[in-house]
């Protein structure tokens, strides 16, 4: 093997170039970085040590001859440990680069992958001189190339999307039509079965769970669990191998591209949750796996009064510090690979504020948002928000700027509360129908801006929120305290006899109704992976840790289950046929100029249009909202104007039945499409006659189309 040479700085991580690797770490604070060959990933020290040559702009480089892809590797990183002064180097640990593609295994939990002394009376002052080279996941060489065949992005407009939420393992584990060696994996997500299932539901695009690599807190595993969700990243440009039925190294990378070409073949978009908001280092008396060893001063955010401890906005540890430009550099690299490399089509960003924070304040025109907006290729993909996170002013639902979709909350918990039969609702449901106005207009976004959902995975599942009273997480180990406490009594037969009728015809239309308010709102709907046919995790809101048949989904339905799959493969079908419920504009509710018609309107049970005081009155739980079909504002692909038939969407949230006028017409009548109170999937082949008028049933939802018939 030849001597190092000096190789370049840019770009970072492991480059093969079929001759020999570049290898390039950024560290502002080192005095000198080591690079460490290994054998094999189980290998207990490195077979060879090599010093990387040149620092070019604080960035360590040499390139080494006849390296190439399934090499393992890591690294060494000297400098001062100090601390109160926020550094952390400790050359006896290896360290990830933190731009390794892939990487073998999972960290092996030891006392000698913490910087400090465990135990220690001094606590992370003290200094750990045991290698921690056998304990560390190794960072890998790969061949990036790949046969995409002409793979390209679905491109599938906003107003169109509707987004599934799956984990790969959860979503494949239990698929009766897998070969057993695939199933929990990517190959899996790809596969005939699990595609076919996606394409017939008719959704557009699927968001997974976090994908990039995670460690498995010590703490979960001392009690027999895992983190299963995978919200601890450490590898921001690697591909977890869990899900990998290929267990050659390196070979994940390839594994994950086929899924995403199988999906693209069958028109789906592939948008992953990310986690840049912490690492799996945490906070002060967490491992030193990457980072912290690499250069903590500047890789994190540290407290301004005491360098020593971590901001903590996520409740997980240290975050980002995305004031530092080669910490944005960074991350930016690992978003436009996932894009360039992978072919992914948009993130879900986890508790996305705290990437806005500047100065520790939550700032809507961050540096990182600016950096997005002008990049060529991140401005182009799929962008949504989780809006929020623990830090002081960290709900900043609406607040986002423009090319930004937000998981909407208010909505999640407006919907539950009006078929919950709260009182005084009638205002807020009107705003969540309609695509949140109140949020998102004034920031010149538009109805699509706003992701609708019911239920996620932090959670209950649609069919346990409206079957318990409370939260069951006693399989986590934690006595039942962890987890929202999100879910008061729905008054329909809750944690009572699962066999009784009558209570399981009411959950059953609770379900329906919450699905139907889902994707009869204006907005980009998001489906949870298993509510189409009712998954139940047996109460338990936080399955973070639970990898097991709590989680994944169960493929053998019984009735119930059936019927409401195919109730939901309806109600989406009923949404792609109809324009007027994915509207890309705003309501205006006033007559529109040159028309004379109004795009919306709103009326009582007796048939008259709702007043403005009558929005807030307490007791008021069933409203009717029509949807005027030749008054939307909307183009379609070729310039020509959107016209589709107009409905009227009647709710009734109370728990007795009401008699409800239908809007007159001269022309004609109003045809049921729609009610949650009817078996199967509710959508006729053949529509009923035109009726004048409606026996709402108490928590029912019922859908009209206007029909060119005159009321009979």
């Amino acid at each position: 093997m030849d001597t190092i040479r000096p190789g370049k700085p840019y770009p970072r991580g492991p480059q093969w170039d079929g001759n020999g690797t570049n290898f390039s770490l950024f560290s502002e604070n080192a005095e000198k970085v080591e690079l460490l060959l290994f054998d094999s990933p189980e290998a207990p020290e490195p077979d060879r040590t090599v010093a990387l040559p040149v620092k070019t702009a604080s960035t360590w480089h040499g390139s080494i001859p006849g390296i190439g892809p399934g090499q393992h590797y890591a690294y060494r990183v000297y400098g001062p440990y100090e601390p109160a002064k926020g550094h952390r180097f400790n050359p006896s640990k290896a360290l990830i680069d933190p731009y390794a593609k892939a990487l073998a295994g999972d960290a092996v939990w030891d006392d000698a992958l913490f910087g400090y002394t465990a135990g220690d009376p001094g606590g992370d002052l003290s200094f750990d001189k045991r290698d921690s080279a056998a304990f560390i996941p190794k960072s890998i060489v790969i061949d990036q190339s790949f046969a995409w065949e002409g793979d390209a992005p679905p491109r599938i407009p906003w107003s169109e999307t509707i987004i599934y939420e799956a984990h790969v393992k959860g979503l494949t584990k239990l698929h009766p039509d897998l070969p057993e060696e695939i199933r929990g994996t990517y190959a899996a997500v790809g596969s005939e079965p699990v595609v076919r299932h996606l394409t017939s539901l008719g959704i557009t695009a699927l968001e997974l769970l976090p994908v990039q690599q995670h460690v498995d807190d010590r703490v979960l595993l001392e009690r027999g669990l895992c983190n299963y969700w995978g919200y601890n990243t450490i590898g921001f440009f690697a591909p977890d191998f869990r899900y990998a039925s290929r267990k050659s190294p390196g070979q994940q990378v390839n594994e994950f591209k086929s899924m995403v070409k199988a999906l693209h073949k069958a028109g789906i978009e592939l948008i992953i949750d990310v986690v840049y908001n912490h690492t799996a280092e945490g906070n002060h008396l967490g491992p030193t796996l990457c980072f912290k060893g690499i250069d903590n001063a500047s890789y994190y955010c540290l407290s301004p009064h005491d360098r020593r401890y971590y901001m903590d906005f996520s409740g997980c540890g240290g975050c980002f510090n995305m004031q530092h430009p080669r910490v944005l550099q960074f991350v930016m690299d690992s978003l436009r690979y996932w894009v360039i490399e992978m072919h992914v089509d948009g993130f879900r960003f986890d508790l996305a504020a705290t990437l806005a924070r500047e100065f520790y304040e939550v700032d809507r025109l961050s540096t990182f948002f600016d950096v997005i907006c002008q990049d060529p290729v991140l401005s182009q993909v799929k962008l949504i928000a989780e809006p929020w996170d623990l830090g002081h002013g960290g709900y900043q639902v609406g607040n986002f700027p423009e090319l930004w979709n937000e998981w909407n909350g208010k909505y999640r918990d407006a919907v539950r509360r009006f078929w919950k039969g709260d009182e005084g609702q009638l205002s807020e449901i009107g705003y969540r129908l309609t695509g949140s106005s109140d949020l998102y207009k004034y920031s010149n976004r538009n109805p699509q801006a706003s992701v609708n959902f019911i239920t996620c995975h932090d959670g209950f599942t649609l069919r346990d929120l409206v079957s318990y009273n409370g939260k069951h997480n006693e399989a986590n180990g934690e006595e039942n305290r962890d987890g929202a406490n999100d879910n008061d009594s729905w008054n329909c037969g809750s944690e009572g006899p699962a066999d009784d009728p009558d209570i399981k015809r009411l959950r059953l239309r609770q379900m329906k109704n919450l699905l139907s308010t889902l994707f009869l709102s204006q907005g980009t709907p998001m489906l949870f992976g298993g509510d189409e046919f009712g998954k139940t995790k047996r109460g338990n809101n936080n399955t973070y840790c639970q990898d097991n048949e709590l989680s994944w989904l169960q493929w053998e339905h019984d009735d119930e289950g059936r019927d409401l799959l195919a109730f939901t493969r309806s109600l989406i079908a009923l949404r792609k046929r109809h324009p007027i419920f994915c509207r890309k504009s705003f309501f205006q509710g006033r007559r529109l100029s040159g028309r004379g018609v109004r795009d919306i309107h709103w009326f009582r049970p007796d048939g008259r249009e709702m007043r403005v005081k009558e929005w807030n009155q307490s007791f008021a739980r069933s409203v009717g909202m029509m949807l005027v079909g030749d008054a939307i504002p909307d183009l379609d692909s070729n310039g020509e104007k959107i016209i589709d038939d107009s409905f009227l969407i009647l709710l009734n949230a109370h728990w007795e039945p009401i008699e409800f006028k239908l809007p007159k017409s001269l022309k004609s009548g109003w045809v049921p499409i729609l009610d949650t109170t009817v078996a199967g999937s509710s959508l006729p082949d053949q529509e009923a006659p035109p009726s004048a008028s409606c026996r709402l049933e108490g928590r029912s939802l019922a859908l009209f189309r206007l029909s060119d018939e005159r009321v009979r």
